[in-house]
């Protein structure tokens, strides 16, 4: 049996909703539950008043991903392991973990950057400012006497 390929106005504030909270459609899409991705991509065609409600969400899912860095960065759990053993007792590390943590942030930092530059993207202060002071020099007129 195949998906659902029919537009529903419900079916759509599904589909913004999970959007909305930093899903991707991807992911959306992935669920039995919902339609395939090329038929989302179609109805962005075919029902302007979806495509504004989808542009909506998608913007709002980019302030939750935004979120989700301060999340994941604050978020200890697994940077520590238990060991026990002849040469390690106590607590070390867990650089899986923590690279996987700063993997997760970086992703989503460069994401962020290339789909809303103007206020995820590294700003360059390219202001120009002081003042300059021209001072014009007259030369004299070697033909005139």
């Amino acid at each position: 049996m195949g998906r659902k390929s029919t537009y529903s106005n419900a079916l759509a504030e599904r589909i913004c909703a999970r959007l909305a909270d930093g899903e991707s459609l991807r992911s959306v899409c992935r669920d039995d539950q919902m339609p395939a991705l090329s038929s989302v991509m179609k109805w962005l065609d075919h029902h302007p008043a979806f495509a504004e409600q989808y542009a909506r969400a998608r913007a709002c899912g980019l302030e939750a991903m935004a979120e989700d860095i301060l999340d994941i960065s604050d978020n200890a759990t697994n940077d520590w392991m238990e060991r026990h053993g002849e040469d390690a007792v106590g607590y070390v590390e867990n650089g899986e973990a923590m690279a996987r943590s700063k993997l997760r942030v970086d992703s989503r930092k460069w994401l962020l950057s290339k789909l809303a530059p103007k206020k995820y993207g590294d700003k360059l202060d390219m202001a120009v400012s002081g003042s300059v002071t021209v001072e014009l020099v007259r030369f004299a007129d070697p033909t005139k006497p």
